[in-house]
């Protein structure tokens, strides 16, 4: 990455305004899933280490510009205060006088935590006079909330215009593993790419298609693809205005001499929300009252396959997945997702980056965190990333 990290800079004894991403999974007024706290940990870690006191800000939820307890972060602050191992102090606002106060007067050691910026309508919309008041809280701002770099707010962008702006650790590995993994990938390059709609991942797939070696579709968002194929899928979801792009994208692969891999077979029910009558059938054999819910494991062998032909003397490859290949929240449709799993992770000498999102959550709850390379914190940003676009919150730090 060229940007300034924490490592490039002198920070001993200072006071650090650090932009964390702990909007998380809450149930029942707790945290249910503390990736994202964990993930952040090292960049909080080291600032201590180097007797800097810390002042943390993040958002949760979409509370629509003004207070509402139910996007508090104040329980998020206990749970980090758990993992971090040492008290977080927890104030009712992000800014303003207290909290001002409570900045100045810290320690080396110390940690405060404001409530959600997103309480304040300005921080939606990169406010400039919010992000003075906002970095009156620090004498350094640290960007380590990968998973909102994509967005221009006061908290992610505008804050790094009033003090020196540098990432943290897990910001600097999320651009290099993504970043990485498309400019200078071991060879063969392969994208799994899933999830339910072609329109939010044009951009990606346009980028995509001409880097990569093979191209794996799967998720709802193949019925589009199998539509442009003129395959029938039943009652499953489509999006019928994008099905020329889809033929323009195949027609791209075909340009680019990309191998590009779509379900041979499907697995459809006459329900979505549990199987009813699941079968496995072929794409254009679907019934007019049937959804597509799931690939087969046929999906992940026919990427080995692929995989196998490419590889050469170091036997080495690279695997970018985004979006899940099937209904994955329920189990029985989950299995050509986790049969994929199972096929990367084997795969030799594999680079595995997961783009986070719903293919990072459905891992995590599968207990296959673990296995891969890099799993990312952020769906849309690491989406922006993937699509070779500059992410606002990286841009606005300072250069090496």
């Amino acid at each position: 990455m060229n940007k300034q990290t924490v490592r490039d800079i002198d920070l001993a004894g200072k006071r650090v305004l650090v932009r964390v991403d702990y909007n998380v999974p809450m149930k029942d007024g707790t945290v249910a899933d503390d990736f994202r706290i964990r993930a952040g940990l090292p960049t909080l870690q080291y600032l201590l280490d180097q007797g800097c006191s810390l002042v943390l800000l993040s958002h949760l939820g979409e509370p629509k510009g003004a207070p509402d307890p139910a996007y508090s972060l104040r329980p998020v602050a206990a749970k980090a205060e758990q993992l971090l191992g040492r008290p977080i102090r927890f104030y009712d606002d992000c800014t303003g006088s207290d909290m001002q106060a409570a900045a100045a007067a810290l320690k080396g050691g110390e940690v405060i935590m404001g409530e959600n910026v997103r309480f304040h309508a300005e921080e939606l919309s990169a406010d400039e006079g919010f992000a003075r008041e906002l970095a009156k809280l620090g004498e350094v701002y640290v960007n380590d909330a990968f998973a909102v770099d994509h967005r221009d707010q006061a908290s992610v962008s505008t804050v790094a215009k009033f003090l020196p702006a540098v990432a943290g650790l897990l910001v600097e590995k999320e651009v290099d593993y993504i970043q990485g993994a498309i400019d200078t990938p071991n060879r063969p390059l392969v994208a799994i790419i899933g999830g339910a709609k072609v329109s939010t991942k044009i951009e990606i797939l346009r980028h995509l298609i001409p880097k990569v070696d093979v191209l794996v579709l799967g998720g709802a968002m193949a019925n589009t693809f199998f539509l442009a194929q003129n395959k029938t899928v039943g009652k499953s979801l489509v999006e019928f205005d994008q099905v020329e792009t889809a033929k323009e994208l195949l027609d791209l692969a075909q340009r680019e001499n990309t191998e590009l891999i779509l379900p041979a077979e499907v697995v459809v029910s006459r329900s979505l929300e549990a199987p009813k009558d699941q079968h496995v059938t072929k794409p254009g054999m679907i019934k007019d009252d049937e959804y597509v819910v799931d690939a087969t494991p046929d999906l992940a062998v026919r990427l080995g396959t692929a995989v196998e032909e490419f590889l050469d003397f170091d036997h080495k490859c690279t695997v970018i997945w985004n979006g899940p290949l099937g209904l994955t929240e329920v189990s029985d449709f989950a299995q050509g997702s986790l049969a994929m799993a199972d096929a990367v992770v084997k795969l030799p000498g594999v680079t595995s980056i997961i783009g986070g999102g719903d293919t990072a959550a459905f891992l995590d709850q599968a207990g296959r965190h673990d296995q891969f390379t890099w799993v990312s914190t952020g769906g849309g940003a690491s989406l922006e990333l993937l699509a070779g676009k500059p992410l606002p919150g990286v841009t606005a730090l300072h250069d090496k």
